[in-house]
């Protein structure tokens, strides 16, 4: 598919945003908490040099408010866990309608 092309409903673009290397920084430090391996990532990911890596993952540095849990399973290899909250139902009054 082109970037541009022609609907029934008019003409429809692809919008392309490149990648930034704030989100480089956050997928280094998904990846690994050394700190030279994630200069490195980010390098390679954005074609940056290490000195504007490096200067990019010190400047976003480790969040401290965000909380990991990592559950082991029996053979150690760490799996995602979701907790999901579903909202209850609740039942709906009968009404009596008079007529």
């Amino acid at each position: 598919m082109t970037e541009v092309w022609e609907t029934k409903d008019g003409r429809r673009r692809v919008r392309r945003d490149p990648p930034t290397v704030e989100e480089a920084v956050l997928a280094a430090q998904g990846l690994t908490e050394e700190l030279a391996q994630q200069i490195e990532i980010v390098a390679s990911l954005m074609d940056v040099s290490a000195d504007d890596a490096r200067g990019a993952v010190l400047r976003m540095g480790q969040r401290k408010d965000v909380n990991r849990l990592t559950i082991a399973s029996r053979t150690g290899a760490p799996r995602a866990v979701v907790v999901e909250r579903r909202v209850s139902r609740r039942p709906l009054r009968a009404t009596s309608v008079a007529r």
